[in-house]
């Protein structure tokens, strides 16, 4: 489904704060199931997660989506493969303050032309799906953190996307609350037949026996790859 070829990604390329993200890494990514990408800070997880979901390009190498090439595509071009394919959840959520909890949900499916009675029942579905249809009037900034995680995972859901992309999910979260959200995504989503890619260096996300895929990175190499 998702395949890279000899990517590398450099940031600040020949200036002297030059950083090399990633280098060379070759990856074959099978549609459904749940992969982790763990790693320490800096080892590039996050970037991956960005190349992947078509946030940013690489400076050399190529990505391919079901046989696609996605890598040289103008911006236009890419951000229909975003919209269509991927749905993200950030590290620090980033929900817009000033917003309701349904507003937010909605927001990433307004491009689409969807009319606005199907998309607002489409996002009251999963805010009673995932326990929020209460807050759905409340601004994001009164949430706790379970809360606003659980509405970014809903957020990532509208456009019913068949890869999701979660960068550090539980960073933010203590361990009851990381446990509920780790059931939403590695249980109920995971089970809808979605691809599932999660980046943590948590061995709550890692360890978890839902993980079919461990690939291990360091310093912008894959270090280690192993089945579950």
């Amino acid at each position: 489904m998702i395949e890279l070829r000899e990517v590398s990604k450099v940031f600040n390329q020949g200036q002297p704060n030059e950083c090399r993200a990633l280098r060379k890494l070759s990856l074959h990514l099978e549609r459904g199931g749940i992969t982790v990408f763990k790693g320490p800070s800096g080892s590039g997880k996050t970037t991956l997660l960005t190349l992947i979901g078509c946030l940013a390009r690489p400076t050399a190498g190529r990505i391919t989506l079901d046989g696609r090439l996605l890598s040289n595509l103008p911006e236009r071009f890419l951000t229909e493969v975003r919209r269509h394919t991927f749905g993200f959840v950030f590290q620090q959520f980033n929900l817009i303050r000033g917003l309701t909890v349904l507003e937010n949900v909605m927001l990433p499916a307004y491009p689409l032309g969807k009319p606005y009675r199907e998309l607002r029942d489409g996002a009251r579905a999963l805010l009673d799906r995932f326990r929020l249809a209460a807050k759905a009037d409340s601004r994001v900034e009164w949430l706790s953190g379970g809360e606003a995680q659980r509405t970014a995972l809903a957020r990532a859901l509208i456009n019913d996307p068949a890869v999701l992309i979660a960068d550090e999910p539980t960073a933010n979260l203590d361990s009851a609350l990381s446990r509920e959200v780790l059931g939403l995504l590695l249980g109920e989503l995971a089970m809808q037949g979605r691809t599932v890619l999660i980046s943590s260096h948590d061995p709550l996300v890692f360890e978890a026996v839902q993980v079919d895929r461990i690939i291990e990175l360091h310093d912008g190499r894959m270090v280690g790859d192993s089945q579950c």
